[in-house]
């Protein structure tokens, strides 16, 4: 039911969660063979490989990718993809690109940690957008302070707005940051592009009565959102930030969400207990 891309994305996670050594230690190892490869290619080209952790990679890639979108226009008959490289090799190159700007620009993650986690209580790991797990150490580390990236705590009594319904169709700073962290990506089926690049769509739209609302909007890049409002494709939201989409043809196609945000709430003392204490929740959830 998924692409090799978001399979392979799957089979990593479930790999760094479920491997017998911890993400720590392998990342321990494994951080002292960072390098810069390069590599001879047909047709007198080659590639230059950046290997290293993966917050610092994905900084880099969000740079990149910032800046080639701010070069984009109907002018320019550049790809998005001939813009990354071009902006690359000038800030490998010369520092700068020609028109000025490798200034001012960084790249920003999002890393999404468990209460505990950041509190040093344990060492569960953390999630970084775009990549998957990292570990605790590296998640505390950037949450310290680094200017680059967007710190983000997720705990149960966080209060963030999850709908405001009918009152205003602009969707508010902390939904749209629930939304970027659980959806990751675009949700179109097969769609890989991130959250970040994208828009938030109103599944049905605000002229219907649709409600600005977390069951009721997704992010949607701007090829899938114009296909998803000038085609016969529908969209329907299943519990939990899964999504049923339905092509003009009539198959089904199910996206699920990257991060499953969720609240524990404790349940209730049995009625013959209730003047003794219950321990507090085992987990925070996401």
């Amino acid at each position: 039911t998924l692409t090799a891309s978001k399979l392979k994305y799957n089979a990593r996670t479930l790999r760094e969660r479920w491997h017998p050594e911890t993400i720590k230690a392998r990342h321990q190892k494994s951080v002292k063979d960072r390098a810069v490869f390069f590599e001879p290619e047909p047709d007198g080209m080659a590639s230059l490989t950046f290997y290293a952790s993966a917050e610092k990679a994905q900084a880099a890639y969000e740079r990149v990718t910032l800046m080639a979108l701010s070069l984009q226009s109907k002018e320019k008959e550049r790809t998005l993809t001939q813009l990354k490289a071009d902006v690359f090799e000038d800030l490998i190159l010369d520092g700068v690109t020609p028109s000025g700007l490798g200034k001012g620009i960084r790249g920003s993650v999002n890393i999404t940690v468990p209460v505990f986690s950041l509190m040093g209580l344990n060492d569960e790991p953390a999630h970084l957008e775009g990549y998957g797990p990292i570990d605790a150490d590296t998640a505390r580390r950037i949450a310290a302070g680094a200017p680059s990236f967007t710190r983000l705590l997720v705990h149960p009594e966080t209060g963030v707005v999850l709908s405001v319904g009918r009152d205003r169709y602009k969707v508010p700073k902390d939904l749209k940051k629930y939304l970027r962290v659980r959806d990751e990506t675009c949700r179109f089926p097969g769609c890989n592009r991130s959250a970040a690049h994208s828009d938030i769509d109103h599944s049905l739209d605000w002229q219907f009565n649709g409600l600005t609302a977390e069951d009721n909007l997704a992010h949607l890049c701007p090829p899938c959102h114009a296909l998803k409002s000038e085609t016969r494709w529908t969209v329907k939201h299943l519990e939990a930030g899964t999504l049923r989409w339905t092509s003009p043809s009539g198959r089904a196609f199910v996206t699920e969400p990257a991060t499953c945000i969720r609240a524990v709430v404790p349940e209730p003392p049995p009625p013959e207990a209730e003047t003794l204490s219950r321990p507090a929740p085992s987990e925070t959830g996401f």
